[in-house]
């Protein structure tokens, strides 16, 4: 799928070096899960997780890559949020990019399309997006995309508050 900026696509070999970048940063990662950073090595089994839903689901995270340079700012997509079961079954939407791709538009723009792709393409009837209370940057973006909060709970993997936001397709579509 392509936005006015970017290039949203399955995953390659070669792209797990740029997301290890990612996923090395301590300020990308300190909201995600417990906070730890990730080597190549489970960079590289976290894409091919990411690869199985696909097969496995029909849908799921997509690599995104910037049109003007080519490369791999991160990801945006779908995902079932295993690691809160109390709200499955479900689908999240998600994102982690790169912090020199920050405050530019492009999570909201991104994940834009991912919506699109899961009320229109996949036949969603809910989308959920999950968040730290201090992870404000992830939830003006949940905002943009005419997400609402619907639970306050704690992620039993890492023992952190998480906020559950929603959008059903009919609101989603009285949006569009």
């Amino acid at each position: 799928m392509e936005t006015e900026r970017l290039v949203l696509r399955r995953w390659r070999a070669e792209d797990v070096a740029a997301m290890a970048v990612v996923n090395a940063d301590p300020e990308v990662m300190r909201w995600i899960g417990d906070g730890s950073v990730r080597d190549e090595e489970r960079t590289r089994a976290g894409i091919e997780a990411w690869e199985r839903e696909w097969e496995h689901e029909g849908f799921g995270l997509f690599a995104v890559e910037v049109r003007a340079t080519g490369r791999v700012a991160g990801f945006t997509g779908l995902s079932v949020p295993h690691f809160l079961p109390e709200v499955l079954p479900a689908v999240e939407i998600g994102w982690r990019l790169g912090r020199e791709y920050w405050g530019k538009g492009y999570a909201t723009e991104a994940a834009r399309a991912a919506l699109r792709f899961g009320f229109r393409d996949r036949g969603l009837n809910q989308i959920l997006s999950i968040a730290q209370p201090e992870n404000k940057a992830s939830q003006r973006v949940m905002s943009k995309l005419g997400m609402r909060l619907v639970k306050e709970t704690v992620a039993p993997d890492a023992g952190r508050t998480a906020l559950v936001h929603g959008l059903s397709r009919a609101e989603y579509e009285v949006g569009e």
